[in-house]
């Protein structure tokens, strides 16, 4: 049975946040090619693909079962309920397919080396590292709110 993965953010009203899903499903993709041949990113709301259309790109790709993998940390009310509602939404007009919403990302060792990464540009960087040096997030004084 051919697998697709959907990979499933909350989307936003900026472009920017929701290209990032799109580069994490690329790169996800580009790193297992033989496991995961189908990988399709969606936003829950606020920008497409949506979940409902993720989930047609899989089934038009040839998967028989959809794999939505939720990129959030915990397991709040959009896993518990509105995910899960709206892949049965979609499954609903592709019977002869199945779904499994897996867990989200949660306490892993990845994530506290990530952790360590990010604190680690900073402090390796006298705290003003170049992804925040000249804006508010690097507590430089004399930086105006936008």
């Amino acid at each position: 049975m051919i697998a697709g993965i959907i990979l499933v953010d909350h989307g936003s009203r900026r472009e920017e946040s929701n290209r990032l899903l799109e580069q994490v499903a690329e790169a996800f993709a580009a790193r297992y090619p033989q496991k995961y041949p189908i990988v399709e990113p969606s936003h829950m709301e606020l920008a497409e693909p949506s979940i409902g259309t993720a989930y047609d790109r899989c089934v038009a790709r040839g998967a028989q079962r959809i794999v939505v993998c939720p990129y959030f940390l915990g397991p709040g009310k959009h896993w518990t309920s509105d995910i899960p509602r709206l892949v049965a939404e979609a499954a609903a007009r592709h019977p002869s397919t199945t779904y499994h919403v897996t867990g989200t990302l949660g306490i892993d060792d990845l994530i506290l080396q990530l952790l360590d990464k990010r604190i680690s540009e900073c402090t390796e960087n006298a705290y003003l590292c170049p992804r925040c040096q000249g804006s508010l997030r690097s507590g430089e004084k004399n930086i105006a709110p936008a």
